[in-house]
């Protein structure tokens, strides 16, 4: 056997270059308290906080692989959430900046996010049509929502009651009960795509928005609002109650129609406001008071509205009615009280309009206490904008408060150059020229220039060329960042340009059919005593092509032009005769390279395939398919014959052009990559992307191994197979509304298999004990038993208690579905450990979660077996008697914490109990108050069961203090009642 050759791996480095990505939505956060500073912004997989008075970058949440499609901000302001094109939904703490929380449920990108008023709960909509709501507390889902035909594109809780309104592209406006997880109302008074929605006016009235220029709103009627409030609460939840009877008598429209979905809401169309734009809503979102409501279609105008209030409504129609009088004085006649109303105009007004810089992609508003809206705009060309509007002025009108552009290009990156130093890198769009340090990343110089196709480094690294898409060739100076000079080189764009090996000149190839050669030369500058550089034309050569790619080989004695009609013609420099023609490829080649000794020229071709040619006398050593797109660079590692190619696929490859073996992909890119550089020294490599980002990869001192890469590439097909596959179901069920919120991820098969596992570990170790038993009995003495390494590991515990600490270790949000994998043949062992964990007071609240999910997805199996009855049975009183002890438990330590904090209270007039809790929390922590029996480290409070009574009772409604505790943890259950009961604690002990 041969030696393997070994390669050094590349990593990603850094992603610069980039303000925001256009994909996505904007949203405003409050770091350290303060809001109307920072907002966050999609950055392709991650997510940038800028602070717009500064206009840095503050905090980066770190994502994976996909891209960001979503953001939404909690209503505490302490929480991000992140939806992914995969589907997949993260929660970062804005203060550690880390993920607490990963959601897996959808199977297309997260197109909707939106927390409820307490933070409590997170709805999601996607491209797949799902509506999933997730419990944030709990970190799982809830459930599944399906009714809609095509993609989601907004999500809304209501305040007041438990509904929900979902808007998608099959023109439906779907009204969800989420106490019974139906939809029970359908709006279809649309023609084309709803594209937003929200609601104003204390939710009485829903505006949607479409694929016209109108800007449709909608009456909402809440039937129980309009019920004699003395009925009793027993009459009111039935829906065929005699109060509700009287009630379709006297409301004539109740009363024709009496479709069972009218019994909750009654929705009807009021009138419309024309928006100024004639092109589709794109966004349509409202501040969290619903006072300001703001759209935009595809153009750059935000169009700005005011939506009044009951009070102002009410004092403009009573001005309305003096001055109808007034009128009716002056003609003598009688003017009936009733016909003077508002019309939906003058309840909703037009404020200003604010013209971007360029088109509007997203936005988001706050309205300050000042009466002041700040306004966050993400644009499509790499920069967010904001403003701020004063209401309060006679005539409103929006002024730019910030604008970040300093980060990146305002267009697509189309070439990238290395200085020799490897230490700045050139990129260069449609608008500028950058010159970044690689090191910081940062940008030290930008220059205004045309559209560029190609650029290079001045030997020396003081001077650049850039070759633009007008056929001008611009020297700039990069001490001054000023433009030395313009020449007219080609008729058409200069497609192409190559530095030559002896550093004197360089060559260019335009779609013109010239390739013209040019030499570096010192001209004596008009506006100093000092020469300064210029570039002076010395030959031409002309072919019967447009040239797209030029190249030297590195003893300068060949050129290669790679021409329209898909060959590369071979040329001797000196001469300019020709030598050689390679073709072969079905599509022109659009980029080449020669290696180091000249002995080999790889080509890359739209037709997607890379092929490796001997430059002795043209022959082709190996065709390779490349990507599945466009190759669109290439380039060799400096003293090497391993090469990089750039594809329109989003990939970059590294190639071995002696063994013809593809090495390794290189992935971060979410768009076309457009053009590659690599350093020098062949340590660094950077792209350029149409996602707008620059991405730097370095070269590691780790070996790279052919076969374990193709292992790792194996896995991951087969991981992305597995969430493609069809999703278990539970045995007996249809599809429905109502669905489980999960969805089969590699995680959860993980998880499963570890469940498995432990179980089997369990069995094999029960029947050593047992074993162990009957050998020291029959040698009547006490024989050493050896210890399972992995039982030794994690302490020396029980096979039983394993089994717990993997239970454990599973994410809340995979539960279900890890337990929905699981074979039944593990069931009844499972039973049986449950049944001595919750006797033991050991973690109640998972098990009791896990317990019940097993007995709906096996039910017919369990009660079938008669083996598992007694076990039934066993579990069912030591459940009961456990839960009720927690929640006795649980009774008793609020009581104890409410009497002290009444005591506090004395004194402080007023005070919230929040800061109290910050001043002097108590003497002593929830632990200890645990039951008779239970140790202190065993109790664990149920924060389900507080949460749930806690939402029945309303006692936190619209509380600011309001954060979401991680459930298990008692002083967080602690501290999250203190916050949330702070105001009516307040009312009731003073």
């Amino acid at each position: 056997m041969g030696l393997t050759r070994q390669y050094l791996r590349y990593r990603p480095a850094a992603l610069f270059g980039l303000v925001a990505s256009a994909r996505g939505s904007v949203a405003w956060v409050a770091l350290r308290g303060e809001r109307g500073r920072c907002v966050a912004v999609p950055a392709c997989e991650h997510v940038f906080v800028w602070d717009l008075r500064k206009g840095e970058k503050v905090l980066i949440l770190k994502g994976l692989k996909q891209e960001v499609s979503c953001l939404r901000t909690s209503p505490d302001g302490l929480h991000l959430a992140v939806g992914y094109e995969d589907g997949s939904i993260r929660i970062f703490s804005l203060l550690s900046g880390e993920a607490n929380i990963t959601f897996n449920g959808h199977k297309a990108a997260v197109t909707a996010l939106q927390y409820d008023h307490l933070g409590g709960r997170l709805v999601s909509g996607s491209k797949d049509t799902d509506v999933i709501v997730w419990d944030v507390i709990n970190e799982s889902g809830l459930y599944r929502l399906s009714g809609h035909k095509d993609a989601v594109t907004q999500v809304l809780f209501l305040k007041e009651k438990n509904l929900m309104v979902t808007s998608g592209k099959d023109t439906l406006v779907k009204w969800w009960d989420l106490d019974t997880q139906h939809c029970f109302k359908t709006l279809v008074g649309h023609r084309t795509e709803v594209w937003g929605m929200a609601l104003v006016s204390e939710e009485k009235r829903l505006i949607t928005g479409s694929a016209d220029s109108e800007l449709r709103v909608w009456d909402i009627t809440y039937i129980q609002e309009v019920k004699d409030p003395d009925e009793p609460e027993s009459k009111k939840s039935k829906g065929s109650s005699p109060g509700a009877e009287e009630n379709t008598e006297e409301d004539e429209p109740l009363e024709l129609d009496e479709q069972p979905e009218e019994r909750l809401v009654k929705c009807s169309k009021v009138g419309s406001i024309m928006r100024e734009g004639r092109d589709r809503v794109v966004t349509l979102a409202t501040d969290r008071t619903g006072k300001i409501l703001a759209c935009h279609g595809t153009s750059a105008v935000l169009e700005v509205f005011c939506v009044l209030s009951e009070e102002e409504v009410q004092k403009k129609l009573e001005k309305k009615m003096k001055k109808a009088k007034k009128k009716a004085k002056q003609k003598s006649e009688e003017e009936p009280e009733g016909s003077v109303e508002l019309s939906l105009q003058e309840e909703i007004q037009r404020v200003t309009n604010i013209k971007a810089s360029s088109k509007i992609k997203s936005f988001d508003l706050i309205l300050s206490p000042k009466g002041e809206v700040k306004i966050a705009l993400l644009l499509q060309n790499n920069v967010v904008e904001a403003y701020n509007l004063n209401l309060s002025a006679p005539v409103p009108q929006a002024v730019r408060a910030s604008k970040i552009t300093i980060g990146g290009h305002r267009s697509d990156v189309r070439t990238l150059a290395f200085s020799s130093d490897n230490i700045a890198v050139l990129s260069a769009a449609a608008e500028s020229v950058k010159i970044w340090n690689r090191s910081t990343l940062q940008c030290i110089r930008t220059m205004d220039c045309e559209y560029a196709l190609c650029s290079l480094f001045v030997p020396g690294d003081r001077q650049v060329i850039v070759g633009t898409k007008t056929g001008k060739l611009q020297l700039y100076d990069l001490a001054t960042g000023s433009l030395l000079e313009t020449l007219d080189a080609h008729d058409g764009a200069v497609w192409s340009m190559a530095l030559s090996p002896d550093q004197r000149g360089f060559v260019t190839g335009g779609a013109d059919k010239c390739v013209k050669f040019w030499e570096f030369d010192l001209v004596k500058d008009e506006s100093s005593v000092q020469k300064r550089l210029s570039m002076k034309h010395v030959r031409v050569l002309q072919l019967d092509e447009d040239v797209l790619c030029v190249r030297y080989s590195p003893n300068q004695k060949l050129l290669a032009v790679s021409l329209l009609d898909c060959t590369v013609k071979i040329f001797y420099v000196d001469t300019l005769k020709f030598f050689l023609s390679l073709y072969g490829h079905k599509l022109p080649v659009l980029c080449m390279d020669i290696s180091y000794d000249g002995t080999l020229i790889a080509t890359g071709s739209a037709d997607r395939n890379v092929k490796i040619w001997g430059l002795d006398f043209g022959d082709c050593h190996r065709s390779l398919f490349a990507h599945d797109d466009s190759v669109m660079y290439l380039q060799f590692v400096a003293k090497s014959h391993l090469f990089f190619t750039a594809g329109k696929d989003s990939k970059i490859k590294q190639w071995d052009a002696d063994k013809f073996e593809h090495i390794q992909t290189l992935e971060g890119h979410h768009q076309e990559v457009w053009c590659l550089a690599l350093s020098p020294n062949g340590d660094y490599v950077v792209s350029a992307s149409h996602d707008k980002s620059l991405r730097l990869w370095e070269r590691t001192r780790e070996p790279l191994v052919l076969e374990e890469e193709r292992e790792m590439q194996r896995e991951a097909e087969y991981e992305e197979s597995v969430a493609k596959e069809e999703q278990p179901v539970v045995a007996g069920e249809t599809r429905g509304e109502t669905g489980l919120a999960g969805k089969k991820t590699i995680e959860t098969i993980k998880a499963a298999e570890r469940i498995m596992e432990a179980i089997e570990l369990y069995r094999e170790e029960t029947a050593k004990l047992q074993e162990h038993k009957a050998i020291c009995k029959a040698a009547g003495k006490e024989v050493p038993c050896p210890v399972n390494p992995i039982l030794r590991a994690y302490g020396n515990i029980t096979p039983s208690a394993y089994v717990l600490e993997v239970f454990k270790k599973i994410k809340s949000s995979e539960l279900e579905e890890s337990l929905l994998v699981l074979p039944f043949s593990y069931v009844p062992d499972l039973l049986r450990l449950f049944n001595e964990y919750i006797h033991l007071g050991s973690e109640v609240e998972l098990l009791c979660r896990a317990l019940l999910f097993l007995l709906k997805v096996h039910f017919g199996q369990i009660t079938s077996n008669q083996m598992l009855v007694t076990v039934i049975e066993n579990l069912k009183k030591t459940t009961i008697s456990r839960v009720s002890e927690a929640r006795a438990g649980e009774e008793s330590l609020f009581l104890l914490l409410f009497q002290y904090h009444g005591k506090l209270l004395q004194g402080h007039q007023y005070l919230p109990l929040c800061l109290l809790w910050q001043k002097s929390p108590p003497p002593v922590r929830p632990a200890s108050l645990a039951p008779p029996g239970r140790d202190r480290g065993s109790l664990t409070v149920t924060s389900m069961h507080l949460h749930q009574k806690l939402l029945r009772e309303r006692h936190y409604k619209r509380h600011p203090y309001y954060t979401a505790p991680s459930y298990g943890k008692p002083w967080e259950t602690y501290k999250l009642a203190v916050r949330i009961l702070a105001p009516s604690l307040e009312c009731w002990l003073l």
